[in-house]
């Protein structure tokens, strides 16, 4: 693939995209001892990137594929760009998304006007699905990473990147089926060959890292992660080899890393994104890296109030801003107070109390407190957890 097709596609994409100028961020620049830039595609038309690849493929199909209507698969992200881009071309669009896909993704490509079919328990198997309906009405296939159209769509956010940071060191960008990174790789290396591009995968979805490692295209047998928009079972076969050609590191993070990074980006810099669209930021505690101008690619926002409401209390317990224990007191008056006057003492806020007589074997010599704090870090549960036990407190951990 050539660079050219990327340079077109940055030409095609103009009044249709929003321009989503560079963040430079304070706190995770602080954390992590460089200068991080967040390119906000959250931010995006459609709330992601794929509005790019989408659209610019449609774009360019001849009248033949567009009159035929249009199919692909996806966990949401890709649905929408396509559903938008065909609106927008005036094309008939089918979208098959796996079951689990979050409410929010799938109401918002029907807002669109797809038609949509829920189909499979993944991408892999909403992708079969869609291919087989190709075959059957005859639809012109939409891939949502695999096909250099695509990647040519996304790789201009590698373009706007370079325009507007000419000194970047390091871009960081997630991997599901490799579209995005390859477009960004091939597009920043053809406008200034030193830039270092790491690609980041969640640990329970890693099949473009054992593909590179194992240098054939491998495909996992189960999925494991919080970030569905990057759970794809195997890579493309175009991306594969982009990526060995282009992407200079892989690195992989845990849905706790994910977690940490969505709070931490949500408090500090206001930005909601979904957990593949934070997988870049997790990545900068696993680079040994200092004094590097970074852009961490934020691939997208579309998260429903449900799980970020989830998202928020693991990450505040991830975080420790949130700590919870039971321990058993004797049931006689003052105990209570007692032990609150310590929290007190220790500047533990108390966001609730079980006192509960029934939770005890013996319920008439013993009482079961359960409390949880709002504190202000791990030392500071060290502090409690040390002050509690002096005391002659024996305390069960909770979260």
């Amino acid at each position: 693939m050539e660079f050219d097709k990327i340079k077109k596609a940055h030409i095609n994409l103009q009044g249709t995209i929003k321009d989503t100028k560079l963040i430079h961020s304070k706190v995770f620049s602080k954390e992590s001892g460089n200068q991080v830039y967040i390119k906000p595609e959250n931010l995006q038309i459609t709330g992601s990137f794929k509005i790019r690849g989408a659209y610019n493929k449609i774009y360019n199909l001849s009248k033949e594929s567009k009159d035929k209507g249009l199919v692909a698969a996806s966990a949401g992200n890709h649905a929408q760009g396509v559903a938008f881009s065909a609106k927008k071309l005036e094309v008939h669009a089918c979208i098959v998304m796996p079951k689990i896909t979050p409410l929010i993704k799938v109401e918002a490509t029907r807002a669109y006007g797809a038609e949509v079919v829920l189909y499979g328990e993944c991408y892999d198997e909403a992708y079969h699905k869609a291919l087989a309906l190709q075959d059957e009405k005859g639809y012109t296939f939409v891939h949502p990473f695999d096909d250099e159209e695509v990647i040519a769509g996304q790789g201009t956010i590698g373009i706007e990147i370079v325009e507007e940071l000419r000194e970047v060191d390091y871009i960081i960008v997630p991997i599901g089926g490799g579209g995005l990174i390859s477009g960004i790789a091939l597009a920043a290396k053809s406008l200034n060959p030193n830039i270092k591009i790491i690609g980041v995968e969640p640990e329970g979805a890693k099949a473009m890292s054992l593909s590179i490692e194992g240098n054939r295209l491998i495909e996992l047998s189960k999925l494991d992660t919080i970030a569905e928009g990057v759970a794809v079972k195997r890579p493309g076969e175009n991306t594969f080899e982009m990526v060995k050609h282009y992407v200079d590191e892989i690195v992989t993070v845990s849905d706790v890393d994910i977690m940490d990074a969505f709070l931490l980006l949500l408090e500090k810099e206001k930005l909601i994104a979904e957990n593949a669209g934070v997988l870049s930021l997790a990545a900068l505690k696993k680079l040994n890296l200092k004094n590097k101008n970074i852009v961490c690619v934020v691939s997208g926002g579309n998260i429903d109030v449900v799980t970020i409401s989830e998202l928020i209390n693991r990450g505040l317990v991830i975080r420790g801003r949130v700590f919870c224990f039971s321990v058993e007191l004797m049931d006689r008056p003052g105990e209570l107070l007692k032990i609150s006057t310590l929290l007190a003492d220790l500047n533990a806020n108390i966001i609730k109390l079980d006192h509960n007589q029934f939770k005890t074997i013996d319920r008439f010599r013993q009482v079961f407190l359960e409390v949880s704090l709002e504190t202000n870090g791990h030392d500071h549960i060290q502090e409690i957890k040390d002050c509690l036990e002096k005391n002659g407190y024996e305390l069960k951990i909770v979260y």
